[in-house]
């Protein structure tokens, strides 16, 4: 066996899952936590439009956010909440304070309050006093309702201040913003090599302008200077300064900054620290200047003679400086200083020989902060000797503040790098893959049978008139023109606009690109097939479809093909075509197996209009083939052979289940009309659903032949629709069905009692699944904060409530609620945050038809 490293697709999920790995928690990278806020702050004031009287306006101020919606309250209120109400701040009509007057708008404050004060002018002044006014450029322009991070465009011009030089400053131009990582280019160097990158809350960085408002000085750093001449930097400044005043970089961008502290050291003072220049071990430094009450100056001790200074500018919040015996105390070894002859490092000895003093513990007041950092935990982490890269990283230590980190995937090997708790260089699980920046991850160790290679050596020495008789093409891409193009295909198209079908998302098939291609005909299919796989509702179900599709006359290899569904996943191995001329063939096939248009997605690409005219067809229009009896194949991995009971007894079982979700989610009587594509969400788990083979159940005990009867409609490989089973149950009820699913159902109220007589609720319980939706007695947009929680509480989103309780989600910030906002705001996953977007869609198709009038 030879055994190679070889790069795989890596997916942290997946990792974590296999490994029983755990992720560093999100809330433990603070300065992550902060980019991810809104740019508006609680106490900002605007100026809104009057909800009770047409073209006039009042002042408003920001209560909190979540993501684009803004809790307003009209000045004038107090501390009453009862009028405080959500908008949106990219569809409502916000304005900035002072936005009436130059537009000769009325100003005048809502009729519930004009009583309340006899002088509103005055009372406004002494509201606005002091106040801060919503920037215009957040309500109005291309950055309107932006993210703080999203305000940091390429092109941006920030102030750096000088590594070694704290009173020094130079113009620098954003060339690249990676989720608040900037990469920065100083104003007047054009080699890329002295690009440097720092995350947006560093201190070093000010907005334009900072040096001349605060007398210090802007002038280039010290080990660039002598790239240019006095009068090219000067012009260099100048231009980047008028081009910066075009279009200049908001102040809310520095909102979150931190204030230093002031520090107590002296010079001559001892330490230790994290070396500055090689982050993987401690040495003792000391304190050589101090600047002022922000800054000093460290120094790593090096008692040769010959040595060059290694300075770095600290302040009392810097990381990595540590006290005095903070190594001895926690058990890490400290970096012997370079000339000091003694073997054995003792800081008393050390301290004599030097004539210094140690600096006391009062200088370090967070030295043993964790921030909920554990040892074995995963995250993400910059590269210390390669800047730009990101690593897959795992934690082998944590000692007080410091967090010991091995970087998977490098090429070339090297120590635990040290980094501290609060470093800006260290990211959650996911950071890269939500950002879109490429992530250094782990290496495979695979091996490989000796007789694997006899098959590749004589391929490659073959004439191009003979193709290969191996089962795999393994030639690269170098090597295609020794196999005529027979093994390759031109660009396969995905068209977006045609008909998705029953398994595939729309919405998700949308995001991906319009061709795939050109390339080897098994690579560019295998590809094209894992996009269509996560783009469905539920992928290990196309992954079962695809299965079927398969010719015996068809040139084929076999590919293993991974889905994801509930944390499981799932590989099964498919046998692509490998010759071009069947290409074709082999897409139409696929596209009837998944019940969608043949043109979805093929070497045909479609412009406006479909030649199968799918955008006017109905669903049955692509299910003529579902008549068929196909045979279902092994599943690989995932199958079960030999023993043909149990499928029948998973079938049963999820038939009980299905019956038990369909009661819970009827606790309090709301439905809703729903497609096959919508009640995916209701199925039980994926790994019944994938493992379900065929054929009608056969019942052997009196409470399976309930069942049985409950579901004799059922579909060969479906589920019941919503909507006839609920009818089913409506007209011939069980015994327990009926006793226990009547007294739920009692009210259409907002307020849930259940003291209506049992008359009442079969009526309205029979008018429901006639309607087959949700019908509200009051108004969702007067439904309280209690309200709302009670009503999700209702559903099977019970558990979410809590969320909405917290975050004083009232009705009419329910109906604002969209899937983004709801997975950015309430930090929820895929699957849930969809289950309880589909609760609040029924809400607002049950406001549109009853109160939108």
């Amino acid at each position: 066996m030879d055994c190679v490293e070889e790069e795989v697709d890596f997916n942290w999920e997946e990792y974590l899952e296999e490994t029983g790995a755990t992720a560093a928690p999100h809330t433990s990278f603070r300065h992550v936590e902060l980019s991810l806020q809104s740019s508006f702050q609680p106490g900002m004031k605007l100026e809104v439009a009057n909800k009770g009287s047409l073209d006039t306006y009042w002042v408003a101020t920001i209560i909190t956010t979540c993501g684009q919606l803004l809790l307003l309250r009209y000045c004038g209120y107090g501390d009453d909440r009862k009028a405080d109400f959500w908008c949106d701040v990219m569809t409502a009509e916000l304005h900035p304070v002072g936005w009436c007057a130059q537009n000769n708008k009325t100003l005048q404050p809502p009729e519930a309050i004009k009583e309340k004060y006899s002088d509103w002018t005055e009372f406004l002044i002494k509201e606005l006093t002091g106040s801060r006014t919503a920037p215009a450029n957040l309500l109005e322009g291309p950055l309107r309702g932006k993210n703080t991070v999203d305000l940091i465009v390429v092109g941006c011009i920030l102030e750096v201040r000088d590594a070694f030089e704290p009173s020094v400053y130079w113009a620098a131009r954003v060339q690249c913003n990676v989720g608040g990582r900037l990469c920065l280019s100083y104003v007047g160097v054009n080699d890329s090599a002295y690009d440097m990158w720092m995350f947006y809350l560093d201190t070093r960085l000010r907005p334009l302008g900072w040096a001349k408002e605060n007398n210090l000085s802007l002038k280039p750093p010290t080990d660039l200077c002598d790239l240019r001449s006095s009068s090219e930097w000067t012009e260099a400044l100048d231009e980047a300064t008028t081009e910066a005043l075009k279009s200049p970089l908001p102040l809310e961008v520095f909102k979150d900054h931190a204030d230093l502290s002031t520090h107590s050291f002296r010079a001559g003072m001892k330490l230790e620290m994290v070396s500055p220049s090689e982050p993987f071990h401690i040495c003792p430094v000391s304190v050589t200047k101090v600047y002022n009450e922000y800054y000093f100056q460290i120094t790593v001790d090096d008692l040769t003679a010959e040595a060059t200074p290694t300075h770095v500018v600290c302040h009392a919040d810097s990381p990595g400086i540590l006290p005095v015996q903070w190594c001895l105390k926690n058990g890490v070894g400290l970096e012997r200083p370079q000339g000091f002859e003694s073997q054995d490092f003792d800081w008393a000895d050390y301290l004599k020989h030097t004539g210094a003093e140690a600096a006391p513990d009062v200088c370090f007041p967070n030295a043993s902060q964790s921030r909920g950092f554990c040892k074995d935990m995963w995250l993400e982490a910059v590269n210390p000797l390669q800047p730009s890269e990101l690593c897959v990283a795992r934690i082998t230590q944590v000692k007080g503040r410091l967090l010991w980190l091995r970087l998977e995937g490098l090429t070339k090997p090297q120590p635990d790098c040290i980094v501290d708790v609060e470093s800006m260089s260290i990211f959650p699980v996911g950071w890269c893959e939500a950002n879109a920046y490429p992530l250094t991850h782990l290496l495979k160790t695979v091996c490989l049978p000796q007789k694997k290679i006899a098959v590749v050596q004589p391929e490659k020495q073959l004439a191009p008139s003979q193709p290969p008789d191996a089962p795999l093409n393994l030639c690269s891409s170098m090597d295609t023109g020794l196999v005529n193009g027979k093994y390759c295909c031109s660009q396969l198209f995905i068209n977006h606009r045609c008909f998705s079908g029953p398994y595939l998302n729309k919405g998700r098939i949308a995001e991906l690109p319009k061709a795939v291609g050109p390339g080897k005909c098994a690579v560019v299919l295998k590809e094209i097939l894992t996009m269509l796989i996560n783009s469905a509702y539920k992928p290990g179900r196309v992954l079962r479809e695809l299965q079927m599709v398969e010719d015996p006359q068809w040139n084929c290899q076999e590919e293993t093909l991974k889905a994801k569904y509930k944390g499981k996943s799932y590989r099964s191995t498919m046998r692509i075509v490998r010759t071009g001329d069947q290409v074709s063939e082999f897409c139409r096939r696929v596209c009837e197996r998944l019940q969608c248009c043949p043109n979805l997605f093929g070497p045909t690409i479609v412009s406006d209009k479909c030649p199968e005219n799918c955008f006017s067809q109905t669903k049955t229009k692509y299910t003529y083939y579902k008549k068929r009896k196909v045979g279902r194949p092994s599943l690989g991995e995932n199958a079960q052979d030999g023993d043909m009971s149990k499928p029948a007894r998973r079938r049963k079982k999820r038939k009980a289940i299905f019956v038990q979700k369909k009661r819970r989610t009827s606790i309090v009587g709301y439905h809703t009309t729903e497609s096959p594509q919508d009640s995916d969400y209701y199925y039980d788990d994926e790994e019944e659903d994938f493992e379900e083979w065929g054929s009608e159940v056969s019942s052997s005990s009196p409470r399976e032949e309930a069942s049985a009867h409950s579901f004799k409609d059922v579909p060969r490989r479906g589920r019941p629709p919503r909507r006839a089973a609920l009818q089913r149950r409506a007209t011939h009820p069980g015994p327990e069905t009926s006793d226990r699913s009547s007294p739920r159902r009692t009210t259409r109220s907002v307020s849930y009692s259940q003291n209506q007589t049992a008359k009442n609720t079969h009526t309205k319980t029979e008018n429901f699944e006639e309607e087959d939706r949700l019908v509200l007695e009051t108004n969702p947009l007067e439904w309280s904060v209690s309200d709302v929680v009670d009503f999700i509480t209702s559903t099977d989103c019970a558990s979410l409530a809590k969320i909405f309780q917290e975050q004083d989600i009232d009705g009419q910030a329910l109906l604002l609620l969209t899937l983004p906002t709801v997975q950015e705001c309430m930090d929820l996953k895929l699957g849930p945050a969809i289950k309880l977007c589909h609760q609040i869609e029924r809400v607002k198709v049950a406001f549109y038809s009853q109160f939108a009038n």
